[in-house]
């Protein structure tokens, strides 16, 4: 369970590296600064304040996440624990397993490609092209 002591409030970056949504700070702290989080609707600063009751969207291509804190929290700590600080929301899940169940079902490219060319191919290639 997350510390009985958590403070009211906590800066975003910090707040979304603690929910597990990115592995560290800096990559929380980028993708605010893209614009892939938001805070009650509006585009802020990394430093915005994060308290229960907000509402926080990440968008983590292709999936977009939007999340109810439930509480603010600056430790780290196991998955378990993160997925105490927030709730998603049922529209939410639903748009994401509609997202994932309709990637599933896209047909696959098969790579036809056997890797790197041999040595045959490659004299084959020079030629073709005219070098030699």
């Amino acid at each position: 369970m997350p510390n009985d002591h958590a403070p009211d409030k906590v800066r975003l970056d910090r707040w979304l590296w603690a929910a597990r949504f990115f592995k560290t700070r800096s990559l929380a702290a980028t993708a605010i600064d893209g614009g892939k989080a938001q805070l009650n609707g509006a585009r802020v600063k990394r430093s915005a304040l994060v308290r229960a009751g907000d509402v926080v969207r990440v968008r983590k291509p292709p999936y977009e996440f939007v999340l109810e804190v439930r509480q603010a929290s600056e430790q780290r700590g196991s998955a378990t624990d993160a997925q105490q600080l927030y709730h998603e929301t049922d529209e939410s899940v639903r748009t994401r397993e509609t997202l994932r169940t309709q990637l599933r079902l896209q047909p696959q490219v098969p790579y036809a490609g056997k890797g790197r060319p041999t040595k045959r191919d490659r004299r084959d290639i020079e030629r073709f092209k005219g070098g030699g």
